[in-house]
């Protein structure tokens, strides 16, 4: 097989296919209110839609999607990395990993300057850097070192959180509510204003929360992907059933009492030291809540839905990276200057309806491409950057 021949079914795992193409709901559901809502963007609950049914979707994404779904596809990061490599350490894998590395950040900056400032493609670009470095990490270790982090991480926002607790309320909370005001603005004027109001909110608000919070929760689940790809977790996991619903149960258990914590608090306003507390308490069993969720798809790939889910989800995931960059090209249209310019004028049921309606379009595009091409766009891009060759852009008969 050529290097740029599409991957026999022996070279890919269906099953990481259709978690990625699940995980792109969950960041489709996160990702669109922050396009939304310029309040929503920092943090912030919208108080034009204080009602009880609005109330209600926020805290329902909060509590089975936020913090759950960016460390599913970290984990699938970490896990297809050990597929790549497949035990070559030679210098010409070295290159062309670098060279992969170096398309996802350039497509990271493009797409948080031009799309979405929560861009998560620059950061995997970064620890990917640290990823090649740790490679060798025997499975036990890598475990050790990712729970180690997050540990480390959750320690963090508690001190916050008894710091936030001590100082009381914070008294510069309604300057953030005109931030949020001047966001939208910037946004709805589209064009050069949207891209600089992108470049402040990376610049003052996105990169102490990589650094403090999702960098490294990201970098602990490219450490459970490096241990469970080294150690064939995903089909050894899927021919046991019983395996898998004990990882539902236990997942369900720990995960969602702390999701519920943060969904709960999560409202109770900027300034407010519960919202920190009800943060950590999610970050700890954030990883268990998004275990439980892959052990359920994966025991629905053994049963009558199996043809469906490797069809659509699987398709999907196949271009994960195609979709996850039209999400927020589609976002972006809708609501900025630069299409319909709907910031702040939709409610979130019909924000959520929408980002369902893209997600079930993304299903049917996907398999549609797939029968005719060998990759997704972003995909095919990517991959001529990291053989540094022009690879099949048709599927062969």
């Amino acid at each position: 097989m050529t290097e740029a021949a599409i991957p026999s079914p022996s070279q890919r795992l269906a099953e990481l296919d259709v978690l990625r193409g699940f995980a792109l709901l969950g960041i489709a559901l996160v990702n669109v209110p922050q396009f939304a809502s310029g309040h929503e963007m920092l943090g912030l609950p919208d108080p034009r839609f204080a009602g009880a049914t609005h109330q209600w979707v926020r805290a329902l994404v909060a509590l089975l999607f936020e913090t759950k779904f960016y460390l599913l596809f970290s984990f699938l990061f970490g896990y297809s990395f050990t597929l790549q490599m497949k035990g070559d350490d030679s210098a010409l894998q070295r290159r062309r990993f670098g060279r992969r590395l170096l398309g996802l950040a350039l497509l990271g900056a493009a797409h948080a300057l031009l799309l979405y400032h929560g861009d998560i493609l620059l950061t995997y670009a970064l620890l990917g850097i640290v990823l090649w470095r740790l490679r060798a990490l025997a499975p036990q270790r890598a475990v050790t070192a990712g729970v180690a982090l997050i540990a480390l991480t959750v320690g963090l926002w508690l001190a916050l959180a008894m710091l936030a607790t001590l100082a009381g309320p914070d008294p510069g909370v309604q300057a953030l509510y005109d931030q949020a005001l001047q966001a939208e603005a910037a946004l709805r004027a589209g064009g050069r204003a949207a891209i600089a109001q992108r470049w402040h909110e990376l610049t003052q608000n996105v990169w102490w929360l990589m650094l403090l919070l999702q960098g490294p929760c990201v970098m602990a689940m490219f450490l459970f992907g490096l241990a469970a790809g080294r150690t064939g977790w995903v089909p050894a996991m899927a021919a046991q059933p019983a395996r898998l619903r004990r990882t539902v149960l236990v997942g369900l258990c720990i995960g969602l009492p702390g999701s519920l914590l943060y969904a709960h608090w999560g409202e109770a306003g900027p300034g407010d030291a519960r919202v920190l507390w009800a943060l950590a308490a999610d970050l700890a069993t954030a990883p268990f809540l998004s275990a439980a969720y892959a052990a359920l798809l994966l025991l629905a790939l053994r049963g009558p839905a199996r043809d469906g889910l490797h069809a659509y989800l699987g398709s999907a995931g196949r271009m994960a990276l195609s979709n996850y960059l039209l999400q927020s090209l589609v976002f972006m249209l809708v609501f900025t200057g630069n299409g319909l310019g709907w910031i702040g004028q939709r409610t979130p049921p019909q924000v959520m309806a929408l980002a369902l309606l893209v997600f079930a379009l993304q299903l049917h595009a996907s398999r549609w491409w797939l029968r005719r091409h060998a990759y997704g766009p972003a995909e095919w891009l990517l991959r001529a950057l990291t053989l540094a060759q022009r690879p099949a852009w048709r599927r062969a008969d």
